[in-house]
């Protein structure tokens, strides 16, 4: 069914809910596990670019300033992909992770089908409306241009708002 499973992460809550239900159904199908993150000056946490007017000492400290701040935007995102793995791996499962910089709907599509991915678990920020037009939805471009089948996982709290306390245990009971 599937063996291997590309998990594409960013610096968002879902992240953890996807991550654990990647590792779930990795273990249970005894699949490889990739999990994968795009560096993007786009993405929530990445510094902010700063505007230059010349070629003045300003705009050399401010350059300094936004490499020193990416480089710790990129070594922390690495940090996170690692300790993942670990997670992944101290629970039985075959994982590796990998860190490339690009638009994130391509690369992601564009891995997965250099990996040979079966199967591609994203999470959505579960932006709708002019949100999702103006931000643009990453799930949604891998939904429509992956070349596998694609799992996107929902925010657990906007997924869980509408069911009774009843329901809610009833599904923190369930695992994948």
């Amino acid at each position: 069914m599937f063996r291997k499973i590309l998990l594409a992460i960013d610096n968002f809550d879902g992240s953890r809910s996807a991550f654990n239900k990647a590792v779930s159904l990795a273990k249970a199908l005894d699949a490889k596990l990739m999990l994968l993150h795009v560096l993007s000056v786009d993405e929530e946490g990445s510094p902010e670019m700063p505007l230059y007017h010349s070629y003045t000492q300003l705009d050399e400290l401010l350059r300094k300033k936004y490499e020193q701040e990416w480089n710790k935007f990129v070594k922390h995102n690495l940090d996170l992909l690692q300790q993942l793995t670990e997670e992944a791996q101290i629970a039985g499962v075959d994982a590796e992770f990998n860190q490339v910089s690009g638009n994130p709907g391509r690369t992601i599509c564009d891995v997965a089908r250099l990996w040979e991915a079966d199967l591609l678990i994203t999470g959505s920020h579960g932006r709708l409306g002019l949100g999702e037009l103006f931000l643009g939805s990453v799930s949604n471009y891998v939904m429509h241009h992956a070349p596998c089948s694609v799992l996107v996982t929902h925010p657990q709290e906007k997924a869980e708002s509408h069911l009774s306390q009843e329901q809610k245990a009833d599904l923190a009971s369930v695992q994948i």
